[in-house]
């Protein structure tokens, strides 16, 4: 059955926007400002150019290759196919563990001490709507966007209007053991900001979800690199109109000591809090939503490249979707949703992607002409900034992912088979 293209402009940007909005706003900014103190708005600047510079690496591949599967499309075609490879299994790792924090976030903010029975039952159910199509995919995460951006606009009325924090809901003991709000020496400022930096960035990272889509969206040669920058920009305005909110009710050691920050901000007022308690688990299931379609576009391209197993390349004969694959990445997920946290999950997340992008900036920097949109310099910024801001993780995070590229390029070198090379 012929799989048509259903998705439009504002459909691809509530996409990428979906994916982006449930790391960012709930759970990023506190772990940032422990990293970076009062240089928080500056790990802000240096995670938006970061993710401004990879975007526009991604707009400019998803402009000559516009099909599904991203910067393992782009690799392969650019830099060659181990090159593709390499970022295609870091998607899949990054992403995997994405869907697991975005899970057990959610459930944490509606069932505190069932997280892990709720995030799970979470999965099933977003990798059920999957399973039916990627039009209903897009139908829900537009619902769930806009019931975000709603909660949201009564957050910042709420401060505007005076309503105060709740001294009693900031865990004073909770930024004891990571780093202070005020770092006292150079080395360490840097190394906070760097590291505020790429929490940061893993909340924009959502982004590369709309360059999976090349065969669900309509005219993906205009369409997706659009969507990309206009969902970027977007988040990003919106990201430092609620850091400025948290800063202002909380300054910065609060917030980085408050485990739930926007509920702690309006915590003076119990139904405002509830209100922000539930727009982050909504905001959770948006991303989840997202993630999910995204890694079964991509690992099904690699699967039909025979980089996986064939067993996932096909698609359902109604639906048009992986199934196989989906199944297999719900799976995954529940696996790391049983022996993992949060932090554990978002770790991993940030190393595969940060060299996902590090793959793509390289690939834009090898374009020619006609499809050079963008200055090499900006290629150069992102491959340079991807590889710095790695090194920031923690150090088991670091050691995990690359255990992990290692045994899927292990697996690559001993068993990918010959394949013609694409003109």
């Amino acid at each position: 059955m012929n799989h048509q293209p259903k998705l439009t402009l504002t459909d691809a940007v509530y996409i990428g926007a979906g994916s982006m909005i449930g790391a960012g706003l709930f759970a990023a900014f506190a772990p940032a400002a422990a990293a970076a103190g009062n240089w928080l708005l500056l790990s802000l600047a240096l995670a938006a150019f970061l993710a401004f510079a990879n975007a526009t690496s991604s707009a400019q591949l998803a402009a000559q290759y516009p099909e599904s599967g991203g910067t393992y499309i782009y690799g392969s075609r650019q830099l060659g196919h181990a090159w593709g490879f390499a970022a295609g299994w870091c998607f899949v790792i990054g992403k995997t563990a994405s869907c697991a924090a975005m899970a057990m976030t959610c459930a944490a903010y509606l069932a505190p001490g069932y997280e892990k029975p709720l995030a799970i039952a979470a999965v099933a159910a977003l990798t059920a709507v999957n399973y039916r199509g990627i039009t209903r995919t897009a139908a829900l995460t537009k619902v769930l966007v806009s019931l975000v951006l709603l909660a949201l606009a009564v957050f910042f009325c709420a401060i505007l209007a005076g309503v105060a924090p709740d001294p009693a809901l900031i865990d004073t003991t909770a930024g004891t053991e990571i780093a202070s709000a005020a770092p006292t020496s150079l080395a360490a400022s840097i190394y906070g900001i760097l590291q505020g930096a790429g929490l940061l960035f893993f909340a924009f990272a959502g982004y590369a979800r709309i360059a999976t889509m090349g065969s669900e969206v309509k005219d993906p040669a205009r369409t997706i690199p659009l969507a990309i920058i206009i969902a970027l920009t977007l988040v990003g305005l919106l990201y430092l109109l609620v850091a400025l909110a948290l800063i202002n009710q909380l300054g910065y050691r609060g917030l980085a000591d408050a485990s739930a920050p926007l509920a702690t901000a309006v915590g003076a007022s119990a139904p405002l809090s509830a209100l922000m308690g539930l727009a982050a688990s909504i905001g959770a299931l948006g991303a989840l939503l997202a993630l999910i379609t995204g890694i079964g576009r991509t690992g099904q391209a690699m699967a039909a490249n025979r980089d996986l197993p064939t067993y996932f390349a096909r698609l359902h004969p109604v639906y048009g979707v992986p199934y196989r694959l989906e199944i297999t990445v719900a799976t995954a997920v529940t696996v790391l949703i049983l022996f993992f946290d949060v932090r554990e999950a978002i770790g991993f997340s940030s190393f595969g992607v940060l060299l996902y992008y590090f793959v793509a900036n390289l690939a834009a920097y090898t374009q020619t002409a006609p499809y050079r949109r963008y200055p090499r310099v900006l290629q150069v910024a992102g491959a340079a900034g991807c590889c710095v801001v790695v090194w920031t993780l923690p150090l088991a995070s670091i050691v995990g992912g690359l255990i992990l590229l290692g045994a899927g390029l292990a697996v690559f070198t001993l068993y990918a088979r010959p394949r013609a090379t694409t003109p």
